[in-house]
């Protein structure tokens, strides 16, 4: 249960067979998952101690434990599994094998997938001794699968775009063997779906998926049904089918059944649509930053729109996070009313592996300024858009990303949307969640980083005097992820500013936090008010 949109969980557990809420209640978790015990007698999950009075929006999140609930008993009664009490900074996330042998512990430090690995076999009386698999956090480790003691990982060890390596958890010395090497895509997913591992790849932002035996010979490609995203492709060992998910930006999500013996994919659920997918286009292009690096960005608009149209860029850029296609009803109600829809695969994201990542990160935070800059340059040059026209829209990351550009290009954009963004860079670890992202921006406390931080914050780098785009800051009250007085600062200090004629305002909603959990209604509402603040700015419909 999520109150209010907060990052904070309340767990409560429901008999699925009569669907009876049960008394059991766990408080204060947080970033978990829910593991279970494969005789239901109870689950894992991720917790920090209960914040100070007052706090509980505010406070750093230190201390992450996993423990373990028991079916009808007290929260009081949980178990402690893991902890690291001499590195309070570090996370802890715990997943059961589906033969449910073995619970897997993955710790982190930060937002860099970087991981150390733990097992401990699971017994009938609980949990047995958890034992260190992989030390350090150098490299990304994620499950693909187990068949007994023999497991199967994605790691970026040895292999910036991904590569696939086996290891028998229970050897005394446990040795890691390569199954499937690195290649020109990046691996983003694996899972061992009946006797063969579903390898799941991004092609210049697109999915692909790879069909392979588990000692790592290619068997197969899965027919995916063009363009977009591809999710899931879970599975038991020894089941010879999966379910995968399969979005684009004019295509909703679809579930598809997979067989894995056939190489078959068939749809399974598909919704009812309201609209005709035919009128809509999506064009991949690449275009050069300003150090020459290229850049890919989807273009979606109404087949044949020709002339420069009201045009919403979307950018991220950070956090190893890839901007795939994906389904968006309210995108789509822009590109109906006659606007385009651009997505930039800048730098800092996981498009093109670990080297793409570190490229747009810590000192490298100004490519992804230049990249997205670009894609503006490009959609006007390429006629698609024009500067009166022109409106760029990003959130969390992407609303500093937002911010800083504004500041480094006033000149460039009708209008902007930064919505719950990272705007003050100095000061941004001292609250909740923000420590972590330290490993993509650079450290406060240290001068060198503080002097990167300085240079391009949001807050700090505001032009006085200058014509600015119409600005629409969006935030929450209770968002614990990015806490709004980031927005708070970036918006009291653009008005105080004096940057022209244009409106530089700020949308406060109110019982919500990040995003996550966000009711159907107030979703519309937002999108409403951003969409006509920037209809009006770029154009549309007159300007009316």
């Amino acid at each position: 249960m999520q109150d209010g949109g907060t990052d904070w969980r309340t767990i409560k557990v429901v008999d699925a067979t009569t669907g009876k809420e049960l008394p059991d209640r766990v408080e204060w978790a947080k970033f978990t998952s829910i593991a279970w015990k494969p005789d239901g007698s109870g689950f894992f999950y991720s917790r920090f101690e209960k914040p100070a009075e007052g706090a509980k929006f505010q406070s750093l999140n230190l201390n992450q434990q996993v423990w373990f609930h028991k079916i009808g008993t007290a929260q009081t009664e949980d178990r402690l599994v893991y902890a690291t009490p001499d590195t309070p900074k570090r996370g802890h996330g715990a997943q059961v094998t589906d033969d449910g042998r073995w619970v897997v512990i993955s710790t982190w430090e930060g937002t860099d997938p970087k991981a150390e690995i733990s097992v401990a076999r699971l017994t009938a009386e609980g949990v047995g001794p958890v034992r260190k698999l992989i030390a350090g956090l150098q490299n990304n480790w994620d499950l693909a699968g187990n068949v007994g003691d023999d497991f199967w990982f994605v790691t970026d060890k040895d292999a910036p775009k991904g590569r696939i390596v086996r290891v028998n958890v229970a050897a005394k010395t446990p040795k890691f063997t390569p199954v499937i090497a690195q290649t020109a895509d990046t691996l983003v997913g694996a899972s061992l779906v009946g006797k063969r591992l579903v390898v799941a790849y991004l092609g210049d932002a697109k999915s692909e998926a790879e069909i392979y035996e588990l000692s790592g010979r290619k068997v197969g490609t899965v027919p995916l049904p063009g363009i977009g995203t591809a999710a899931g492709f879970g599975g038991k060992t020894g089941d010879a089918e999966s379910f995968f998910a399969f979005t684009g930006f004019t295509t909703p999500t679809t579930i598809y059944r997979y067989d894995s013996a056939t190489n078959k994919a068939t749809p399974f659920f598909q919704p009812k649509l309201a609209f005709d997918p035919a009128q809509f286009e999506t064009q991949q292009v690449f275009y050069a930053s300003k150090d020459g690096t290229k850049i890919p960005m989807f273009v979606t608009r109404k087949k044949g729109a020709t002339g420069p149209a009201p045009t919403l860029l979307f950018g991220y850029g950070g956090f190893n996070i890839s901007m795939t296609p994906g389904f968006s009803a309210t995108r789509l109600a822009w590109i109906e009313a006659g606007g385009a829809f651009a997505v930039a695969n800048l730098r800092g994201g996981g498009e093109y592996g670990k080297a793409w990542h570190d490229a747009g990160k810590r000192a490298n935070k100004q490519n992804v300024f230049d990249d997205f800059i670009a894609a503006g340059e490009y959609l006007i040059a390429q006629g698609i858009t024009s500067k009166d026209k022109l409106a760029i829209q990003g959130g969390s990351n992407g609303g500093l990303l937002v911010g800083a550009v504004v500041n480094q290009r006033p000149d460039l954009f009708a209008a902007a949307l930064p919505a719950v963004g990272v705007m003050d860079m100095l000061r941004f670890d001292r609250f909740t969640a923000g420590r972590y992202w330290v490993d993509d921006y650079c450290n406060p406390s240290v001068e060198a980083d503080w002097r990167v931080l300085r240079a391009y914050s949001p807050v700090h780098n505001i032009a006085a005097g200058k014509p600015y785009p119409a600005i629409l800051v969006t935030t929450a009250d209770t968002d614990d992820r990015v806490v709004p007085g980031h927005s708070f600062k970036y918006a009291a200090a653009l008005q105080a500013a004096g940057l022209g004629d244009k409106p530089q305002l700020i949308r406060i909603e109110t019982r919500a936090g990040h995003g996550s959990g966000k009711p159907t209604d107030k979703i519309i509402a937002e999108a409403a008010d951003q969409w006509a603040f920037i209809a009006k700015h770029t154009g549309m419909g007159g300007g009316k």
